[in-house]
């Protein structure tokens, strides 16, 4: 399986890097081309919403023409983004090169090959290497990010993200097996808009969005704030902010995710981490000590880690399998969407307000958005049976209606039936007692 998954892994990671690298340093970049601070939001989640308007397109295209030509299409876009932004002398040009950036959006398409080519079984243990390794991406991002940015300039970052890019086309056609076309026959099937019907996959939409448009309003506030005359740090110093403050977060990640995953808390890690978003956007906002500032964001980033491992997860747990790439599909384009407008109302409150101004605002939107948040629902405990379909009666199984049996569907290319059942409430051996041949 890793020998399958890493490759893919590391081709999406290759690409999160690149975007990873730049987000400590460019609005102060940014910000030297132009004096109009919405401008400079929109350079830094600019990819962002290019990201959210061609995520379908680029999945439905996969189906199409193949995974692989559709990979290659978006890290060419991303390549020429990565270039155009490099060279960039305006602010127009380098929004021109963002956009493209973000353009090449090949998330969900690399999410759907690792599906294709990853046995069931062992597919959700597939997305956590997808998941550690992007986790990794964004630890190195920021810590190499600001030092590279400050001796070498960010046109050297744009430079590395393309060769990056580069790198990630060769490990597309020399490590990525070609992968099979999974046919999958569900039981019972729901509509799209049923989605948004579910209230916890609604919340957990939310969630996944808040999440990413706090990140880029932080990206834009961060540097501006710490090399502004309140506290007049060079670009080089951004670092001693950024370096702890990610070694918090990802020595948190872990027990979050055991907490979340194990002892299946999620909604506990999400309230406490919205806290920690709440107070961290405070102290940025109104402190005037270099020191409790880095405090501010070290427990935004222990925020932002604490959820990051569990909302992907969490959103296939409460969604139905045939929902699964719809919902991820619904949930990537509002984060996206979100992270775009965080950048943008950032730059703008920027505008036409202070710092202190900002962070009281944005505390009192995730305090309406920890009360919103409460309405969620830890998900219910569930194992899955697989079984190959010439040992089971299909007439047993399709009379088989058990309430603690969330749904069962066959995988028609593996020649597999699969159920999913309550772990608390059945045991497998009875159930396959009532639906063996």
């Amino acid at each position: 399986m890793f020998k399958k998954v890493f490759p893919l892994s590391a081709i999406l990671s290759l690409r999160f890097l690149g975007l990873f690298l730049v987000l400590p340093v460019i609005s102060i970049y940014a910000a030297s081309l132009t004096d109009n601070m919405m401008l400079v939001g929109v350079v830094v989640g600019g990819y962002a919403l290019t990201q959210a308007i061609f995520q379908v397109p680029f999945g439905t295209l996969s189906d199409k023409i193949g995974r692989k030509p559709t990979i290659l299409i978006g890290l060419i876009l991303f390549l020429i983004g990565s270039l155009i932004a490099a060279y960039a002398t305006d602010i127009y040009t380098l929004m021109l090169g963002r956009f493209l950036q973000g353009a090449g959006a090949i998330g969900s398409v690399v999410t759907a090959m690792i599906s294709d080519v990853v046995p069931e079984e062992v597919r959700g243990k597939a997305m956590a290497i997808m998941g550690a390794t992007i986790a990794l991406s964004f630890a190195l991002a920021m810590g190499l990010g600001p030092v590279i940015g400050a001796h070498y300039g960010i046109a050297t970052l744009f430079i590395i993200t393309a060769i990056l890019s580069v790198l990630a086309m060769i490990l597309l056609f020399t490590k990525v097996p070609t992968p099979p076309r999974i046919k999958h026959i569900y039981h019972k099937t729901t509509k799209t808009s049923d989605i948004f019907k579910d209230p916890n996959l609604l919340n957990m939409i939310i969630i996944n969005a808040m999440q990413k448009g706090l990140m880029t309003m932080a990206f834009v506030l961060i540097p501006l704030i710490l090399t502004s005359d309140d506290f007049g740090w060079q670009k080089a110093d951004l670092y001693m902010a950024y370096l702890p403050a990610m070694l918090l977060g990802l020595i948190a990640m872990g027990p979050a995710a055991v907490f979340g995953e194990k002892k299946n808390k999620p909604r506990e890690i999400f309230l406490a981490s919205i806290v920690l978003f709440i107070g961290s956007f405070l102290i940025m906002g109104l402190t005037t000590s270099s020191v409790v500032f880095v405090v501010g964001v070290s427990m935004f980033f222990v925020a932002f880690n604490m959820m990051e491992p569990l909302v992907q997860s969490m959103i296939t747990k409460f969604a139905k399998v045939h929902q699964k790439g719809a919902a991820l599909g619904i949930a990537n384009s509002a984060a996206y969407f979100a992270t775009f407008v965080g950048g943008t109302s950032a730059g703008l409150m920027l505008d036409m307000s202070d710092r202190a101004t900002v962070g009281i605002s944005v505390a009192v939107i995730a305090t309406l958005w920890f009360a919103w948040t409460f309405r969620l629902s830890n998900p219910t405990r569930y194992a899955h049976l697989f079984i190959p379909q010439d040992d089971v009666d299909m007439q047993k199984l399709q009379m088989l209606e058990e309430e603690h049996i969330a749904e069962w569907y066959i995988n028609e290319t593996e020649k597999l039936i699969v159920v999913k059942y309550a772990l608390e409430k059945l045991d497998e051996e009875s159930l396959k007692g009532k639906i063996l041949a």
